[in-house]
């Protein structure tokens, strides 16, 4: 794929090349071309004003020229795709140093590294239309991240931003939902039907805001807290104190014991715990 700025288009932020370029199933790709969504998703997460930004997936770079277009200080557009890292490469805003393009495979990236050798400026905004086949492995090391994460506007299949953002005793309440809700306040900012991507996917999509605790309320445990969420959750029609047996067994404790130590009933299920105290369990072995 050319790379030539010749052929740059001012308005759109895009060229043809990009835009023409098919998406890959194997990817999870699937693209954005409305400039008012686009924008939207760009300033879903507040002002990106003077900030520096990640962006997971940028593919024709609809977002990546919404993003740019609110003046941020540095863009940092991670692409796993050669069509799109390559082009992206011929922008003028790559040129001058306030676009960085990180040809990798997200997964791969150390974060803190990428950062100190931009000189980025920290807490970091993350803004993106993740590809659904890595969205969710994508959040968990996020929300495990230090102070360098800070505000984050994510995409996801609206399944998924529905389990995120649920409340005990409902139906999609469950491991992320515990996770993420332990280090952040994240909500649903908005909906898309298939028919705003090209391709269209098969399902709904949202973006989800997550706004970091302030660090007094942040829940430091955070893996074992997964761990314990992971074990709960996995035979989630069994009383607790069934589904947490295996995970207490290998800790030399009885799951029954260690419940009621933590004031939770060894018959309780894991969709009626709360936040409050699946912390204490974790703190309990912590």
């Amino acid at each position: 794929m050319s790379n030539d700025i010749d052929n740059y288009d001012e308005e759109s932020g895009e060229t043809p090349a990009l835009t023409d370029a098919p998406a890959r199933k194997a990817l999870g790709q699937h693209f954005l071309f409305d400039p008012s969504i686009l924008k939207r998703a760009a300033n879903a997460a507040g002002s990106v004003k003077g900030q520096t930004v990640i962006e997971v997936g940028p593919g024709p770079g609809g977002l990546t020229r919404a993003i740019l277009n609110e003046e941020p200080a540095l863009l940092i557009a991670v692409e796993t795709d050669p069509r799109f890292s390559e082009a992206l490469l011929g922008w003028p805003e790559a040129k001058s140093g306030k676009l960085q393009v990180i040809a990798k495979d997200a997964r791969k990236v150390h974060w803190e590294k990428v950062l100190t050798e931009a000189g980025a400026t920290t807490p970091v905004m993350i803004i993106a239309n993740l590809p659904y086949n890595v969205g969710t492995p994508l959040l968990i090391d996020w929300l495990k991240a230090g102070a360098w994460r800070g505000r984050m506007a994510l995409m996801f299949q609206k399944e998924v931003a529905d389990r995120i953002c649920a409340k005990p005793d409902t139906d999609a309440y469950g491991r992320l939902a515990v996770i993420s809700q332990a280090v952040t306040r994240p909500r649903i900012a908005f909906t898309l039907p298939p028919g705003a991507f090209r391709p269209p996917p098969k399902v709904d999509s949202a973006v989800v805001e997550f706004e970091p605790l302030p660090p007094g309320e942040r829940f430091e445990h955070l893996g074992l807290l997964e761990q314990i969420a992971g074990a709960a959750f996995g035979q989630r029609r069994k009383m607790l104190r069934a589904a947490l047996k295996p995970f207490a067994k290998k800790r030399g404790m009885k799951a029954e014991a260690w419940l009621e130590d933590c004031g939770i009933d060894p018959t309780a299920r894991a969709e009626t715990l709360t936040q409050a105290e699946f912390r204490k369990l974790a703190e309990s072995l912590a």
